[in-house]
């Protein structure tokens, strides 16, 4: 895989839009609870999707090809639409933007772990050293700076939460990257790339859906939702950008470059989050933060690098 910078440009948007995601997110649950968040917006992307992917609905043999291959694309929308999200802004109540993003810095990791336990994906050296300084970064983070913390393993909620978040979204892109024989030419439906995201935030919202309704169940009285000008725009935003924009370009960005490398760029997300979450919430980064940051960098560059020429497959 040649790293071009039309697809370098293609996965350094979404970490952005998913920075404003989790800065948004977190102006948003002051007025609305996170699961009802969640199934907002993924109900406002598909309202907007709907004119291009409305055909693979329409006809009796594109509903029948979705139901031949629901298993997996209801664990896909799952993974890759209901629990990510859900579990991101349920961390924001207890969490920062800048801790959440920082968090998913370890997507790494798990990506290699997932490609060399479940596709036998085997880890360059340069990528096991990349992973393994993001997860120090991580670590930092969790020790909010103070290595005797991670010996009390003092987390919060959030952070515990948003670890989980990160290891839905290692599976999603697996999936994305290798799809069952179903979803690969030639048994793979001829679906537009819309119909195909339309099909995920549909069975999406379903999830979505459920978890909202549960939520309110067990916690009616958690927080009444109050429509301002804010929440507007709020849900404006994650219904667009992190949604339909990052999703098409993260979809396009693993299926060029593949999951593990994919996972480095989203490591830009905790850059862009702290210059947000600085700018809109007054929440400035601290000196362990830096650290942090410094790792995961260092985790980017040492990846990025090509294999020797004889170890290339």
């Amino acid at each position: 895989m040649h790293l071009t910078p039309r697809l370098a440009a293609m996965l350094s948007v979404p970490p952005l839009l998913w920075a404003g995601n989790a800065v948004v997110g977190r102006l948003a649950i002051n007025s609305i609870s996170p699961l009802a968040l969640n199934a907002a917006r993924w109900a406002l992307a598909l309202a907007l999707l709907l004119p291009l992917g409305w055909r693979a609905f329409a006809q009796a043999r594109r509903r029948a090809e979705i139901l031949q291959r629901w298993p997996h694309l209801a664990l896909l929308s799952l993974t890759g639409v209901g629990a990510y999200n859900a579990l991101q802004y349920l961390a924001l109540r207890t969490s920062t933007p800048l801790n959440v993003t920082l968090i998913a810095a370890s997507s790494p990791v798990w990506m290699l772990a997932i490609g060399a336990l479940w596709h036998g994906e085997r880890p360059r050296r340069n990528q096991l050293v990349g992973a393994g300084l993001s997860l120090l970064g991580v670590a930092v983070v969790l020790a909010r700076g103070s290595p005797a913390a991670l010996l009390r393993v003092q987390l919060v909620s959030g952070d515990l939460l948003m670890l989980l978040a990160v290891m839905s979204w290692c599976v999603y892109s697996w999936m994305l990257a290798r799809p069952p024989a179903s979803m690969r030419p030639p048994q793979r439906p001829d679906w537009h790339w819309s119909e195909f995201l339309c099909i995920q935030i549909a069975l999406g919202l379903v999830w979505a859906s459920a978890g909202a309704g549960v939520e309110a169940w067990l916690q009616p009285s958690t927080q009444a939702l109050r429509w301002t000008p804010t929440l507007i725009a709020a849900l404006l935003y994650v219904g667009i950008f992190p949604s339909l924009i990052a999703y098409r370009l993260w979809g396009l960005g693993v299926a060029q470059a593949g999951p593990a490398v994919a996972a480095f760029f989203g490591n830009l997300t905790p850059l862009f989050a702290a210059l947000l979450s600085a700018g809109l919430l007054g929440e400035w980064p601290q000196p362990f933060h830096g650290l942090a940051f410094a790792l995961i960098v260092a985790g980017i560059v040492v990846s990025a690098r090509p294999p020797a020429t004889g170890l290339r497959r």
